[in-house]
């Protein structure tokens, strides 16, 4: 099963896929690499994204070239994060995480401009009503059935409420 590796802190430079695949060149064909560029302007977005064979290559490149220098620059290779359905070719970020004892979301952090994009997208969703009317829709949670975290950001999760229950016991 392929794996696709996020590849940051590209340069915002007039670069392309073959100066990106030039890096991983001695890793071989096996290897495929994607470069995120801006619609609009055509240039690289900062980031990208590498598809390798299985899991044990990727633990081998990420550990040879997590933080190897790329015009200048320091690239950051870390496991990609499942993408979310939608339309090809659109990052989007994830939605918020809704804590049980609590009405209130917790944006999740985002790469790009994902949040931004949603916010000004005027074409309807598939699913939606169609009235025009709000996106959000209100629903009652109980214990048994409240939203989890997401266990990569249980620990700060963990660290934001112990930082509220001290604020309410001063």
């Amino acid at each position: 099963m392929s794996v696709r590796l996020y590849i940051g802190n590209l340069p915002k430079d007039e670069i392309d896929r073959q100066d990106l695949q030039a890096v991983f060149a001695a890793e071989g064909d096996a290897v495929t690499t994607k470069l995120i560029k801006d619609r609009k302007t055509g240039k690289c977005r900062g980031f990208g994204f590498l598809t390798v064979n299985n899991d044990e290559q990727a633990d081998e490149i990420i550990e040879k070239y997590n933080g190897q220098m790329f015009k200048d620059t320091p690239i950051k290779l870390e496991k990609a994060l499942p993408r979310i359905k939608g339309e090809e070719g659109e990052e989007q970020a994830p939605k918020p995480v809704t804590l049980a004892s609590s009405s209130t979301p917790i944006p999740s952090p985002t790469r790009g401009e994902g949040s931004r994009r949603e916010k000004s997208s005027k074409k309807p969703r598939r699913g939606s009503s169609g009235g025009g009317g709000s996106r959000e829709t209100s629903t009652t949670t109980t214990d048994s059935d409240a939203i989890r975290p997401d266990p990569r950001w249980a620990s700060e999760l963990e660290k934001l409420k112990q930082m509220l229950a001290a604020q309410t016991t001063n």
